[in-house]
């Protein structure tokens, strides 16, 4: 009789039996899903690279001198033996008054040098006109048998020795007229003086080009071996990548290259690697990593009418391929997790999750190759965690 007065407790308590039940009942866990599916599987290293001319040639000052104002600007075309500039001799230091009086007196001492070469020629000359005189005397006698052979000997050899005397004197004299030519040329070519233009060395374009870089635009004075302007011909370009050296040792000479990247648009363009430096570097990354890092030289192999717009120093995103395939089994890397040495993943049948060990073979971050353990159309589950389990129910979530 007292059994309906506990009928709200008794429904109470069955509530909450019932909502404990279904509150710690296993609940299917929520998943994303793939299917395994064949296409083209590259496997690449992407790095940043650029361009360059493949020949640069810097023209320097052959001796110093002043250049003259580089009329030309970067971009302009040249032509191979185009005078690009002239350079100019330098000039004379300028006199100041001590220097100045200094040349004038060694302009005098010049001078008088000359007036006493001069004085000493006719002094040579006088005797050698004598010795001659003599010695057509003392012939005629000998002739005769009125003088000596010996004293024939001392005439004739007079007679030489005066006219080398002579001969010698009148080189004196030509010393010491140039002597004076250069002391004047001292006091006459002065820096404050105007004189007349001097002769020009041309400096000649080696090659057909562009001109890449001028190093000294304005006219001033330029030193022997002193760089003035680059040139070299676009349409000749090669592209440097620096790569980790981890990555480089998977790159061979020949190897296929894609450049992407490159222009707005555009289509990747081919090329090929040509060379792989023996010696590597350290760079710091952006994080302030350090990184052994060497240099990749690769070629264009695409037609110039394709990449015409680029120029020196461009930048492009170089993605070399290590390996492809045109029809490969593949699954997304994010459904891959280790297990028990080997690699797994969860196949979906029938709304519960198993699961399957795979093997698998080339990788390249986004898709792995698959061997054996899964076929097509079948779903893996992506990113599973610790929530999925063998034989677990799991739900697929979709987005609209």
């Amino acid at each position: 009789m007292k059994l309906p007065h506990h009928t709200g407790l008794i429904g109470t308590i069955v509530a909450i039996i019932v909502g404990l039940v279904i509150g710690f009942w296993p609940q299917p866990s929520w998943v994303e899903v793939a299917r395994v599916s064949r296409a083209p599987l590259l496997v690449t290293v992407v790095e940043e690279g650029k361009t360059r001319v493949i020949d640069r040639y810097i023209i320097s000052a052959p001796v110093t001198g002043v250049a003259c104002r580089v009329d030309m600007n970067v971009g302009d075309n040249v032509t191979q033996g185009q005078v690009l500039l002239g350079l100019d001799p330098m000039q004379s230091e300028v006199l100041d008054p001590r220097r100045r009086e200094e040349a004038k007196a060694r302009v005098a001492a010049a001078a008088s040098a000359l007036r006493a070469a001069e004085e000493n020629a006719r002094a040579a000359k006088a005797d050698a006109d004598y010795a001659a005189t003599e010695l057509t005397r003392i012939k005629k006698l000998f002739e005769t048998g009125h003088v000596s052979h010996d004293v024939m000997d001392k005439a004739n050899t007079a007679a030489h020795s005066t006219s080398a005397a002579q001969r010698s004197t009148n080189f004196a004299v030509d010393v010491a007229r140039y002597d004076l030519a250069a002391a004047k040329t001292a006091l006459k070519y002065s820096a404050a003086q105007e004189i007349d233009a001097a002769e020009k060395v041309p400096i000649r374009a080696p090659v057909t080009g562009q001109i890449l870089k001028i190093h000294h635009e304005c006219k001033g004075v330029v030193t022997a071996g002193q760089p003035i302007l680059e040139v070299g011909d676009t349409s000749q370009l090669e592209v440097e990548i620096e790569v980790l050296s981890e990555d480089a040792v998977s790159i061979i000479p020949g190897m296929r290259v894609l450049f992407h990247r490159w222009g707005k648009n555009q289509q990747p363009l081919e090329g090929r690697v040509r060379t792989i430096e023996p010696v590597g570097f350290t760079k710091v990354s952006a994080l302030g990593v350090e990184e052994q890092r060497v240099l990749i030289i690769a070629d264009i192999t695409s037609p110039y009418e394709q990449w015409s717009r680029l120029g020196d120093g461009y930048r492009v995103e170089a993605q070399f391929i290590l390996w492809e395939e045109k029809n490969v089994l593949q699954i997304p890397a994010s459904a891959l997790f280790h297990y028990q040495d080997a690699w797994a993943v969860f196949v979906l049948e029938n709304g519960r999750a198993y699961r399957r060990v795979i093997k698998i073979g080339q990788r390249n971050g986004l898709v792995a190759q698959v061997f054996d353990g899964l076929t097509m159309e079948e779903k893996v589950i992506l990113y599973p965690d610790d929530t999925i389990s063998n034989g677990k129910r799991v739900k697929v979530r979709t987005y609209n």
